[in-house]
């Protein structure tokens, strides 16, 4: 049976509705960075996507070519993620979707390497027939933090928000955004083909002991 990280670890990608906290272990990933509002049709973000799947799947089916990775085990290709922020900020604003910074991301197996993501690059870019060069290795490091699992639409995540400030302030942790540990989000249901009302989004956010 393939591997699934979504099954192996719960903990990070099934949190409760509720605030947790949680240590993350440095994990690997296929990144395209970018900027503005992510709902433009075929914008910026929208071809990210595209390029991450490309890419991911080409990792996914690597076994049946010629190219072969060493340790490669057959996967569930993870959900999609993000990690964001705003210039000069470390509020979570969801007020002006255009200006944004996000990082797009797909969780890599801890055997794809960097040599191994370059060729997936080439490899989807030939066959796919699109520009896959803005993908690149990125390794994670998050650490402490709190997470929860938000019901609803995106727009609705400050409620969420507001719930793991609150539990924060009631444990004596506080928030930790800063230029290398952000808001990042993993998205465990299709936008596409599910009601918002109904979508799975785990919030993160790195925490650290109040002073």
């Amino acid at each position: 049976m393939a591997f699934d990280f979504k099954k192996e670890y719960k903990e990070f990608y099934m949190p409760k509705n509720k605030p947790e906290i949680v240590d993350v272990p440095p994990a690997n990933y296929i990144a395209v960075r970018g900027r503005g509002d992510p709902n433009i049709p075929g914008g910026e973000y929208q071809q990210a996507i595209g390029i991450l799947y490309s890419v991911a799947y080409t990792l996914k089916m690597s076994y049946k070519t010629d190219y072969k990775i060493d340790g490669f085990f057959q996967y569930v290709v993870p959900p999609l993620e993000g990690f964001w922020w705003r210039d000069g900020s470390s509020a979570v604003d969801f007020s002006d979707k255009n200006f944004f910074n996000w990082i797009s991301v797909i969780r890599l197996p801890d055997f794809v390497t960097e040599e191994n993501l370059s060729w997936a690059v080439r490899t989807a870019s030939e066959k796919k027939n699109i520009d896959c060069s803005r993908a690149g290795f990125l390794t994670v490091d998050e650490g402490l933090c709190v997470q929860i699992m938000h019901h609803g639409p995106f727009d609705d995540e400050p409620k969420s928000i507001a719930l793991m400030e609150e539990y924060l302030r009631e444990n004596g942790y506080a928030a930790d955004i800063t230029e290398k540990r952000l808001h990042h989000e993993i998205y465990m249901s299709d936008a596409r083909r599910v009601d918002p009302q109904k979508w799975k989004t785990v919030i993160r956010h790195p925490i650290k002991k109040a002073d």
